[in-house]
């Protein structure tokens, strides 16, 4: 991908969006994990463990990147995505971490908790970046302060604005449908067929709206008749 064109703009904006809101979650439990460690050490502990978070999830997106390389799984990915952007509408998040003891356990908990967590974020920005490591570097240095040091922020916009959760999710959708058409051996079809290539751009970005949006006033309806 060439540097600094629109499409290059665009695969960073989405990076970054896919980040913020797949990430937001994952510095609270950086938090959690050392909130019963004295102060003096709490910074040590959230310092070296997002440090360490950064750097294992640097590694895995780029080893994805690699991956999505390989005939078939491009499109594989892009069927995960759709449904990782599906259980973004409708799944519940669970913040229950347990505080760690002593500072080493405090970061080894961040580091095996972020990168449980961060799959999802894994895989949609090593779809997103389109093979480009430049991109997964970029998108990272610009999204990562903003989700350790912006977190509780991030969470009380989507708290306010429910409709951040349906843009992100609409944005992992979209990348889902751009990671299915461009795979190799069905991307010269989709080249030759722009409609039925748009066509099911659409179809995909839509539908996981659409189903989130009624799974979720489903649940509210369920709640509403418990209670």
């Amino acid at each position: 991908m060439e540097l600094f064109t629109a499409e290059f703009w665009s695969a960073l904006l989405a990076i970054v969006i896919i980040d913020l809101v797949l990430a937001g979650d994952n510095a609270i439990v950086i938090g959690l994990s050392a909130r019963n460690l004295p102060k003096d050490q709490q910074k040590k502990v959230i310092i070296w463990g997002t440090v360490g978070a950064i750097i294992v999830r640097s590694l895995l997106t780029l080893a994805v990147v690699w991956l999505l390389k390989i005939p078939g799984l491009l499109m594989v990915g892009g069927a995960l995505l759709i449904w990782i952007a599906y259980k973004l509408l409708t799944e519940e998040k669970n913040h229950d971490v347990k505080s760690a003891v002593n500072i080493f356990a405090a970061i080894k908990t961040i580091i095996i908790a972020d990168t449980v967590m961060g799959l999802d974020n894994v895989l949609a920005v090593a779809g997103a970046a389109h093979g480009d490591f430049l991109l997964v570097v970029l998108g990272l240095l610009v999204s990562v302060p903003i989700v350790v040091w912006g977190s509780t922020l991030i969470l009380k916009w989507v708290e306010r604005f429910p409709v951040i959760i349906y843009v992100g999710a609409g944005v992992l959708a979209w990348t889902a449908s751009k990671m299915i058409v461009d795979e190799p051996f069905a991307k010269t079809f989709f080249s030759e067929n722009p409609i039925l290539k748009w066509g099911l751009i659409v179809i995909i970005v839509a539908g996981v709206l659409l189903m989130g949006l009624l799974k979720k006033q489903k649940q509210k309806q369920t709640s509403a008749d418990v209670s």
